[in-house]
């Protein structure tokens, strides 16, 4: 009998669920939330996420929902819960990834290492941070930011009034500036029944509080560090029941800590790499485990892997456009598209290099990626 997934979310991550679902003779069927999404290219039906008898009626013949974001209410994902329906990651997990004051809170709890940080209503507390910390601190909106929307580095509360009004007297979320060396990842796969594997930490290079490239595994990684994040990794999975792929953002301190920064609980950019580079992918790595299925290796295919997003796009082009130019000059390279159309800013795709020594594997994904945001002398 055919396993069937329902993805809510229709963008980039649920498209790039169809390859190895199909592979694994996996039915993929997605509420996207318009038509024309990435993710069209799977049976998909148009509907509102946030709307308690859409998403039942989506869930009727499916295995288990899983999801392209973490955006669903919880009132709709406990109703599911509540009809029976095989939810995974489960709305308990996904609180976590929601809200990032109970997030942090809930670390704290196990212990796990994080920057210092406060819940501030009102500017005075705000400002009194400020005081303790140097004078700069960053700020988040406990909910709804992503690629640095609703994170600012701040010196004076005045910066964030808009928010304190938008958020009417909850509180928000402000963190230390941590001193950082580099930024990491952490993936983590966790099925139901318990058994995880972790992928090997990846070092992620943020521009604009946008990912614009990864590396793999990350380099000059010591045994002991690359033993801490997967600890880390493992014990933040299995404390907050999560079911599928985890990424666990982690900050690499200049006095050689690491410190949790984000999390997320789907397949992440920091994982793209993967799809060219591991053993098993993180998009089928993740299939296996929401369908409780064992978990394939982690293990990477070559000495160094790197991923470039492809930022913006040809203005005015289709990606495609590119592609022939791209792919003679750099044979190594493989280009993955989202079917998006290119405006500033925006992901719309990314390249994967694999290769024996680093330099050249950073120097054919940047090289490639730059084809999709440079003319083409034709």
């Amino acid at each position: 009998m055919t396993m069937r997934v329902g993805v809510i979310g229709g963008g980039q991550l649920a498209r790039m669920m169809i390859a190895p679902a199909v592979e694994l003779g996996i039915e993929i069927r997605v509420l996207a939330e318009a038509d024309g999404m990435s993710a069209a290219l799977a049976q998909a039906a148009v509907g509102d996420y946030r709307d308690v008898e859409t998403v039942r009626a989506f869930a009727q013949d499916v295995d288990v929902i899983t999801f392209d974001h973490e955006h669903v209410p919880q009132d709709v994902l406990r109703a599911l819960v509540d009809d029976g329906v095989a939810v995974h990651p489960g709305p308990d997990a996904l609180r976590f990834a929601q809200d990032k004051l109970v997030m942090r809170r809930r670390l704290a709890e196990l212990g796990a290492p994080q920057p210092d940080w406060a819940a501030v209503s009102r500017t005075e507390e705000l400002q009194a941070f400020l005081d303790d910390h140097g004078g700069r601190a960053v700020v988040k909106t406990p909910r709804g930011g992503y690629d640095g929307k609703g994170v600012k580095v701040v010196s004076d509360p005045a910066e964030v009034a808009d928010w304190f009004a938008d958020f009417d007297g909850e509180a928000l979320l402000v963190e230390e500036l941590v001193d950082f060396r580099r930024e990491l990842a952490q993936q983590i796969a966790r099925r139901p029944s318990g058994e995880m594997v972790a992928y090997p930490v990846v070092e992620t290079v943020q521009r604009g509080g946008v990912c614009a490239e990864v590396l793999a595994p990350a380099p000059d990684a010591s045994e002991k560090l690359l033993e801490v994040a997967a600890r880390l990794g493992a014990s933040i999975a299995d404390g907050l029941g999560v079911t599928g792929m985890l990424a666990v953002e982690l900050f690499e301190t200049t006095d050689d800590r690491i410190l949790v920064n984000e999390l997320a609980m789907r397949p992440h950019n920091s994982g793209h790499w993967s799809q060219d580079g591991a053993v098993t992918s993180q998009f089928e790595q993740h299939l296996r485990a929401v369908l409780d299925l064992p978990l394939g290796a982690v293990d990477v295919t070559a000495g160094a892997v790197v991923m470039v997003n492809i930022l913006g796009g040809p203005q005015g082009e289709q990606l495609t456009d590119r592609f022939a130019a791209a792919m003679a000059a750099h044979p190594l390279a493989k280009i993955h598209t989202y079917g998006k159309e290119p405006r500033p800013g925006r992901k719309v795709g990314h390249v994967n290099v694999t290769s024996d020594e680093l330099d050249d594997a950073v120097y054919e994904a940047r090289a490639a990626a730059a084809f999709f945001d440079t003319p083409v002398a034709g």
